[in-house]
């Protein structure tokens, strides 16, 4: 092929990238359903285990459907590999605990989903993996937190729910000096808007559940990095515990990637008007978005991002308004995902950050009066129109 796919431009990634034919010429990709594959004799078969001939073995351990994705989305992120996993937490999970050990230190921010932050108070603990909480827009936090066995730095920017923004180039240089990983989720900018690998990082991670399906469809997650980290890091790991994408979902992530591009920028588009409709209402008491000039981490934000992404979040100063204001939406839904072609607003006090402390969601600055918005594909003017409504009523 004389086209090096690395020169192309994003939209022809999102639709060519990846794209590996059957010998019948399918213009969709081809969907492999099988648990398993066959060999042309015993010999091969042992060539193919011993990893002296490549090829596909178990579909835990690949499957050619979903290698097309993984190839497509690490094109797109500029990343040498990506492994694609079940869901978004099965892929933070594994990204997480494939570098950590008994005895190791996790630096985290605080601001996290719900179950990034069980995974951190929790979970590793039981594995006798020491961790730390950081308040991620502040620098001295992070080197404060530092510890002689810190091995990972974690954090979400921007972060669920209250688009918290985290300088990603200067958290890297402090776990450089550290000599520390640092795992990027980067779900709300999603790869079009921000490049955490280009700022330092060594781990991106996504919920592919959301803007790369983003239509309601499917499960799917994804780790991005050097192909020598993920190999040593998550080889072994996904093969044996099991967290396998299904092809039938990685097909239609791939079909999500093909419109990423046209979606995801006019989301934010129109996530970026609303904002200003929203931040200038009565009601409101104060309004987070990443490209807007009040936004205590603007600055940081326009350096690293490139748009504001598809989330904003308001504060109507408590729970009884929140619940007005969202039981009089017409148009947008009620629900706790995000990214999706249909806009959803949740409570995150009583949904996605329902498991933590009220001690905690306050230290993130999450009262009980916050809405979070996942803008989608409808009208500005109607979506407006439904949240001038609701406002009123909130």
């Amino acid at each position: 092929m004389a086209e090096d796919p690395n020169d192309w431009d994003v939209a022809t990634r999102l639709v060519r990238g990846g794209l590996a034919r059957s010998p019948h010429g399918e213009m969709a990709e081809a969907l492999y359903l099988t648990q398993s594959f066959a060999y042309d004799s015993a010999e091969a078969a042992d060539a193919r285990f011993s990893n002296a001939e490549p090829g596909f073995i178990y579909a835990r351990y690949g499957n050619p459907t979903v290698a097309m994705f993984e190839e497509r989305l690490a094109l797109l992120e500029g990343a040498e590999a990506c492994r694609a996993f079940a869901s978004g937490m099965a892929a933070v999970n594994l990204a997480l605990m494939g570098l950590l050990s008994a005895g190791d230190h996790i630096v985290a921010g605080k601001a996290l989903f719900g179950s990034c932050r069980w995974i951190i108070n929790t979970w590793a603990p039981r594995f006798g993996i020491e961790t730390t909480l950081a308040d991620a827009p502040d620098l001295e936090a992070w080197r404060a937190a530092v510890r002689p066995n810190t091995k990972v730095f974690f954090l979400e920017s921007p972060a669920n729910p209250l688009l918290e923004i985290t300088d990603v180039a200067a958290v890297c240089a402090i776990a450089r000096e550290a000599g520390a990983k640092v795992v990027v989720d980067n779900v709300f900018a999603t790869p079009l808007f921000q490049s955490p690998l280009k700022l330092g990082a060594d781990i991106v991670v996504y919920s592919a559940t959301k803007h790369i399906d983003g239509q309601g469809r499917v499960l799917g997650g994804a780790v991005l990095g050097a192909t020598e980290l993920l190999e040593s890091a998550y080889k072994d790991p996904m093969r044996h515990t099991g967290p396998a994408l299904s092809p039938f979902n990685a097909w239609l992530l791939l079909k999500g990637l093909e419109t990423l591009d046209l979606r995801v920028r006019r989301q934010a588009e129109t996530a970026a008007a609303l904002a200003d409709r929203v931040a200038g209402h009565a009601k409101v008491r104060a309004c987070r978005y990443p490209t807007r000039s009040d936004h205590p981490q603007h600055a940081v934000a326009n350096r690293q991002m490139s748009g504001g992404g598809t989330v904003l979040a308001f504060d109507l100063a408590s729970r009884e308004a929140a619940f007005r204001f969202l039981n009089a939406l017409e148009i947008v839904d009620i629900s706790n995902n995000l990214g999706d072609a249909k806009s959803m607003a949740t409570h995150p006090t009583t949904t996605t950050h329902r498991s933590m402390t009220e001690e905690q969601r306050l230290e993130i600055g999450l009262t009980p009066g916050w809405v979070r918005l996942s803008v989608g594909l409808e009208s500005a003017r109607d979506l407006g129109r439904d949240l001038e409504r609701a406002l009123e009523a909130a």
